[in-house]
Protein backbone atom coordinates (compact mmCIF):
# COMPACT_ATOMS: atom_id res chain seq x y z
CA UNK A 1 0.00 0.00 0.00
CA UNK A 2 1.31 3.21 -0.70
CA UNK A 3 2.03 5.70 1.94
CA UNK A 4 -0.17 8.91 1.32
CA UNK A 5 -1.63 11.11 4.42
CA UNK A 6 -5.38 11.31 3.21
CA UNK A 7 -5.98 13.47 6.58
CA UNK A 8 -6.94 16.91 4.72
CA UNK A 9 -8.04 15.89 1.53
CA UNK A 10 -9.01 19.25 -0.27
CA UNK A 11 -10.39 19.62 -3.92
CA UNK A 12 -10.61 22.68 -5.74
CA UNK A 13 -12.84 24.59 -7.49
CA UNK A 14 -12.00 27.42 -9.82
CA UNK A 15 -15.40 28.80 -10.58
CA UNK A 16 -15.42 32.54 -9.93
CA UNK A 17 -11.81 32.77 -9.91
CA UNK A 18 -8.87 34.20 -11.98
CA UNK A 19 -6.12 31.67 -11.98
CA UNK A 20 -3.48 33.99 -10.00
CA UNK A 21 -6.51 34.32 -7.57
CA UNK A 22 -7.20 30.68 -7.68
CA UNK A 23 -3.46 29.44 -7.43
CA UNK A 24 -3.02 31.36 -4.74
CA UNK A 25 -5.95 29.67 -3.03
CA UNK A 26 -4.27 26.66 -3.77
CA UNK A 27 -1.15 27.85 -2.31
CA UNK A 28 -2.57 28.59 0.78
CA UNK A 29 -3.98 25.61 1.60
CA UNK A 30 -0.93 24.10 0.87
CA UNK A 31 0.78 25.65 3.44
CA UNK A 32 -1.92 25.24 5.94
CA UNK A 33 -1.31 21.86 5.78
CA UNK A 34 -3.63 19.74 2.86
CA UNK A 35 -2.17 16.74 2.61
CA UNK A 36 -3.06 15.70 -1.06
CA UNK A 37 -4.74 17.85 -3.49
CA UNK A 38 -7.28 16.98 -6.34
CA UNK A 39 -7.84 19.39 -9.16
CA UNK A 40 -11.23 18.89 -10.24
CA UNK A 41 -12.64 21.26 -13.34
CA UNK A 42 -15.79 19.74 -15.23
CA UNK A 43 -15.92 22.44 -18.24
CA UNK A 44 -12.73 23.40 -19.26
CA UNK A 45 -11.41 22.13 -22.79
CA UNK A 46 -8.55 19.67 -22.51
CA UNK A 47 -5.84 22.38 -23.29
CA UNK A 48 -7.02 24.31 -20.23
CA UNK A 49 -7.35 21.85 -18.09
CA UNK A 50 -3.58 20.06 -18.98
CA UNK A 51 -2.26 24.03 -18.46
CA UNK A 52 -3.97 24.91 -15.05
CA UNK A 53 -2.48 20.83 -13.82
CA UNK A 54 0.49 21.60 -14.60
CA UNK A 55 0.52 25.19 -13.11
CA UNK A 56 -0.92 23.40 -9.85
CA UNK A 57 1.67 20.29 -9.70
CA UNK A 58 4.58 22.96 -9.30
CA UNK A 59 2.71 23.79 -6.38
CA UNK A 60 1.92 20.72 -5.05
CA UNK A 61 5.70 19.80 -5.89
CA UNK A 62 7.06 22.51 -4.11
CA UNK A 63 5.24 21.50 -0.77
CA UNK A 64 5.48 17.62 -1.70
CA UNK A 65 2.05 17.14 -1.36
CA UNK A 66 0.46 14.42 -3.77
CA UNK A 67 -1.82 15.69 -6.93
CA UNK A 68 -4.95 14.23 -8.32
CA UNK A 69 -6.41 14.68 -10.91
CA UNK A 70 -9.86 14.09 -11.29
CA UNK A 71 -11.58 12.19 -13.78
CA UNK A 72 -9.27 12.91 -16.55
CA UNK A 73 -6.64 9.97 -16.60
CA UNK A 74 -5.43 11.72 -19.95
CA UNK A 75 -4.45 14.88 -18.09
CA UNK A 76 -3.19 12.98 -14.80
CA UNK A 77 -0.78 11.14 -17.22
CA UNK A 78 0.32 14.02 -18.79
CA UNK A 79 1.91 15.76 -15.90
CA UNK A 80 2.60 12.58 -13.57
CA UNK A 81 0.70 12.51 -11.32
CA UNK A 82 -2.39 10.56 -9.32
CA UNK A 83 -6.41 10.12 -10.92
CA UNK A 84 -9.67 9.95 -9.35
CA UNK A 85 -12.23 7.90 -10.99
CA UNK A 86 -15.92 8.14 -10.56
CA UNK A 87 -18.78 5.43 -11.51
CA UNK A 88 -18.58 6.69 -15.61
CA UNK A 89 -15.08 6.98 -16.15
CA UNK A 90 -12.60 4.80 -17.03
CA UNK A 91 -13.01 1.45 -15.39
CA UNK A 92 -10.42 1.05 -11.91
CA UNK A 93 -8.78 -2.14 -13.43
CA UNK A 94 -8.33 -0.61 -17.05
CA UNK A 95 -6.57 2.35 -15.48
CA UNK A 96 -4.69 0.38 -13.12
CA UNK A 97 -2.86 -1.65 -16.31
CA UNK A 98 -2.72 1.62 -18.14
CA UNK A 99 -0.85 4.27 -15.27
CA UNK A 100 0.88 1.23 -13.97
CA UNK A 101 1.45 0.65 -10.59
CA UNK A 102 2.85 3.09 -8.64
CA UNK A 103 0.46 5.74 -10.13
CA UNK A 104 -2.74 6.87 -7.07
CA UNK A 105 -5.93 5.72 -8.06
CA UNK A 106 -9.05 6.72 -6.21
CA UNK A 107 -11.92 5.66 -7.05
CA UNK A 108 -15.71 7.23 -5.73
CA UNK A 109 -17.56 4.58 -3.32
CA UNK A 110 -21.43 5.01 -2.09
CA UNK A 111 -21.80 1.24 -1.47
CA UNK A 112 -20.15 -1.77 -0.19
CA UNK A 113 -20.79 -3.78 -3.15
CA UNK A 114 -19.30 -0.81 -5.10
CA UNK A 115 -16.07 -0.03 -2.52
CA UNK A 116 -15.07 -4.03 -2.66
CA UNK A 117 -14.80 -3.96 -6.40
CA UNK A 118 -13.18 -0.82 -6.54
CA UNK A 119 -10.33 -2.63 -4.32
CA UNK A 120 -10.25 -5.33 -5.91
CA UNK A 121 -10.07 -3.66 -9.40
CA UNK A 122 -6.69 -1.77 -7.54
CA UNK A 123 -7.92 1.41 -6.43
CA UNK A 124 -5.34 2.87 -3.54
CA UNK A 125 -8.22 4.49 -1.59
CA UNK A 126 -12.14 5.35 -1.66
CA UNK A 127 -13.82 8.54 -1.51
CA UNK A 128 -17.15 8.08 0.43
CA UNK A 129 -20.39 10.12 0.83
CA UNK A 130 -21.84 12.92 0.38
CA UNK A 131 -22.02 12.75 3.98
CA UNK A 132 -24.05 16.61 3.68
CA UNK A 133 -25.50 17.85 0.77
CA UNK A 134 -23.02 19.83 -1.40
CA UNK A 135 -22.73 23.19 -3.29
CA UNK A 136 -20.32 21.77 -5.79
CA UNK A 137 -21.20 20.97 -10.00
CA UNK A 138 -21.27 17.15 -9.30
CA UNK A 139 -24.03 14.49 -9.02
CA UNK A 140 -24.34 14.14 -5.24
CA UNK A 141 -26.56 11.59 -3.40
CA UNK A 142 -26.36 11.31 0.53
CA UNK A 143 -24.84 8.78 2.23
CA UNK A 144 -25.29 7.52 5.61
CA UNK A 145 -22.17 7.17 8.12
CA UNK A 146 -23.12 3.92 9.29
CA UNK A 147 -23.02 2.97 5.46
CA UNK A 148 -19.50 5.17 5.58
CA UNK A 149 -18.37 2.69 8.31
CA UNK A 150 -19.66 -0.32 6.85
CA UNK A 151 -17.12 0.27 4.00
CA UNK A 152 -14.62 0.68 6.26
CA UNK A 153 -14.52 -2.53 7.73
CA UNK A 154 -15.18 -4.37 3.97
CA UNK A 155 -11.94 -3.08 2.49
CA UNK A 156 -8.12 -2.54 3.36
CA UNK A 157 -7.55 0.66 1.91
CA UNK A 158 -8.26 4.15 3.30
CA UNK A 159 -11.50 5.97 2.87
CA UNK A 160 -12.32 9.29 3.21
CA UNK A 161 -15.72 10.90 3.60
CA UNK A 162 -16.33 13.95 1.53
CA UNK A 163 -19.36 15.92 1.58
CA UNK A 164 -20.57 19.15 2.56
CA UNK A 165 -18.29 19.06 5.73
CA UNK A 166 -16.50 21.22 7.61
CA UNK A 167 -14.46 22.02 10.93
CA UNK A 168 -18.09 22.98 12.53
CA UNK A 169 -19.73 19.67 11.52
CA UNK A 170 -17.02 17.13 11.64
CA UNK A 171 -18.43 15.34 15.33
CA UNK A 172 -20.59 13.28 13.17
CA UNK A 173 -17.53 11.29 12.23
CA UNK A 174 -16.21 10.92 15.95
CA UNK A 175 -16.53 7.01 15.76
CA UNK A 176 -15.62 6.31 12.51
CA UNK A 177 -12.44 4.45 11.33
CA UNK A 178 -11.96 6.60 7.84
CA UNK A 179 -8.67 8.17 7.36
CA UNK A 180 -9.27 11.47 5.64
CA UNK A 181 -11.63 13.95 4.88
CA UNK A 182 -12.19 15.80 1.85
CA UNK A 183 -13.08 18.99 1.47
CA UNK A 184 -14.31 21.64 -1.33
CA UNK A 185 -15.78 25.18 -0.10
CA UNK A 186 -14.79 24.51 3.48
CA UNK A 187 -11.68 25.83 2.13
CA UNK A 188 -12.08 27.53 -1.64
CA UNK A 189 -14.66 29.72 -0.08
CA UNK A 190 -12.45 31.20 2.30
CA UNK A 191 -10.36 34.58 1.88
CA UNK A 192 -7.42 32.97 4.03
CA UNK A 193 -7.31 29.46 3.31
CA UNK A 194 -4.25 28.80 4.93
CA UNK A 195 -6.68 29.66 8.19
CA UNK A 196 -9.06 27.49 6.75
CA UNK A 197 -7.22 24.53 6.05
CA UNK A 198 -5.12 24.94 9.58
CA UNK A 199 -8.43 25.27 11.49
CA UNK A 200 -9.91 22.11 9.40
CA UNK A 201 -6.50 19.87 10.11
CA UNK A 202 -6.80 20.73 13.64
CA UNK A 203 -10.94 19.23 13.99
CA UNK A 204 -10.14 16.62 11.56
CA UNK A 205 -6.88 14.86 13.32
CA UNK A 206 -9.36 15.09 16.35
CA UNK A 207 -11.56 12.07 15.04
CA UNK A 208 -8.69 10.38 12.53
CA UNK A 209 -6.44 7.96 14.14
Amino acid sequence: MKKVDYTLYFITNSDGYDEDTFLNKVKGACLGGATIVQLREKNKSTLEYYELAVKVKNITDAYNIPLIIDDRMDIAMAVGCGVHLGNEDMPISVARKIMGKDCIIGATAKTVEVAKKAEADGADYLGCGAIYPTKTHVKTKITSVETLNDICSAVKIPVCAIGGLNKDNLSVLEKSPIQGVCVVSAIMDQEDTKKAAEELKKSIQKIVA
